[in-house]
């Protein structure tokens, strides 16, 4: 007997560091939209890979799932206005659901936020600014912080929309303010570590991305007019690039490679590439593309290509990395939307409901398979996320869990 209770304290113990150890955020574990998955199906059947079950009872919201592979799954959504985050078992029985508070209810109601899993505890920011930090196994709330009461952050037309970043011991913030602009927490207690002005313009719904060079980190986002470079560990702005549309909105995360920065914005907007110079402290600007120009669904980088859906030409786009000539493009269902990837393969979700399988091949781009979401309300924009052979797609009150494996 006691052998057996020691071999099951050591099998728990080793559960709950193999949990605390676990991450899940924002298009992945890179923040780039690819998922590391292999062993996916090529093609689905007529009506869509199996569906494995689905939940119908989020309330409103855009968020995607955050999924620690082992077995959890995390989701926010808002009930008669009241935000919450629900933690779900891989087979979709719900572990519990606590409130966050309050959370938007005019144009295009609900939770923005995908929650941030790390080190068992779960972050979120509602649309008012408040940020919740959550135990992942009991979600019993750890700590919270306003941050228009605390750093003078301003809110925007839509509501404050960002997925966190967190990098060591720093939880990443656009506070959107003059003086507070971006800012750094410390993730274990919500206490301010850094604070800098930016260029004091507001927020712009960006997910800010990080980058690692071999003297530095970087947090790069977007705020009003700008695209923003900071130290990581100390908070210093490194440089700026002007990045101006017309809302505003620049919602889409940097995307890094080999020393080059692709940030992309919609409205007619469109792309811009920027060389960093090898200590992160000087940014050239490369190029220039407006034609891709995805408002909110973010692009991929495969094999020097970029893929995404545009906003004013609608349709899937192919640039070239280095250039931006643009080598491909096909007009889909002609509707914006959120495009991932996974084993070689894209996997786009468009406002008509649509997800579609699509194949990258040197003469263009090839949509194998597709099939319409069949639960869900409003809008089509949460971004889809592939974890051990699942695809989860959310439409509005619903998440949706498809078997993708061969």
């Amino acid at each position: 007997m006691k052998y057996q209770f020691i071999l099951i304290l050591s099998l728990l113990l080793a559960s709950n560091m193999v949990f605390s150890q676990e991450a899940a955020q924002w298009r992945g574990k890179d923040r780039d939209g690819i998922y590391d998955e292999t062993g996916l199906l090529r093609a689905w059947p007529a009506d869509g890979p199996k569906l494995l079950w689905h939940y119908d009872n989020l309330g409103d919201g855009h968020s995607s799932a955050a999924v620690v592979s082992h077995d959890r799954i995390f989701i926010s959504g808002a009930l008669n206005g009241k935000g919450s985050i629900f933690a779900f078992t891989l087979d979709g029985k719900l572990i519990w659901c606590t409130p966050y508070g309050d959370e938007w209810t005019e144009s295009y109601p609900g939770s923005r936020s995908t929650p941030l899993v790390d080190e068992g505890k779960v972050y979120l920011m509602s649309a008012f600014g408040k940020i919740v930090c959550l135990a992942a196994d009991k979600g019993n709330l750890l700590w919270s912080v306003d941050i228009i009461k605390d750093f003078d952050a301003r809110n925007i037309v839509w509501g404050l929309t960002e997925n966190l970043l967190i990098e060591g011991d720093k939880l990443f913030c656009t506070a959107g303010g003059i003086t507070n602009n971006v800012i750094a927490l410390n993730k274990k207690t919500g206490k301010l570590i850094w604070s800098n002005p930016g260029n004091g313009e507001i927020s712009a719904y960006c997910s800010p991305a990080l980058i690692t060079l071999p003297t530095r980190k970087i947090v790069v986002t977007m705020t009003e007019k700008s695209i923003l470079g900071l130290d990581a560990e100390t908070g210093k702005k490194l440089w700026s690039h002007e990045q101006v549309n017309m809302y505003a909105v620049h919602a889409n995360t940097p995307v890094f490679s080999n020393g080059y920065l692709y940030c992309v914005s919609g409205y007619g907007y469109g792309g811009v590439m920027l060389k960093l110079s090898p200590d992160g402290l000087k940014i050239e600007e490369v190029w220039k593309n407006a034609a891709l120009d995805t408002r909110i669904g973010g692009v991929v980088l495969l094999k020097g290509r970029i893929y995404g859906l545009g906003d004013k030409i609608k349709g899937m786009h192919c640039l070239d990395w280095m250039t931006g000539e643009e080598l491909a493009f096909d007009k889909f269902n002609g509707k914006p939307g959120v495009v991932i990837a996974a084993d070689g393969m894209l996997y786009t979700y468009d406002e008509t409901g649509e997800v579609a399988l699509v194949e990258p091949t040197l003469a263009g781009i090839k949509k194998v398979s597709s099939f319409k979401v069949p639960f869900g309300s409003a809008q089509h924009w949460a971004h889809p996320v592939i974890e051990n052979g699942r695809l989860y797609i959310r439409h509005g009150n619903s998440l949706m869990v498809y078997d993708i494996r061969k």
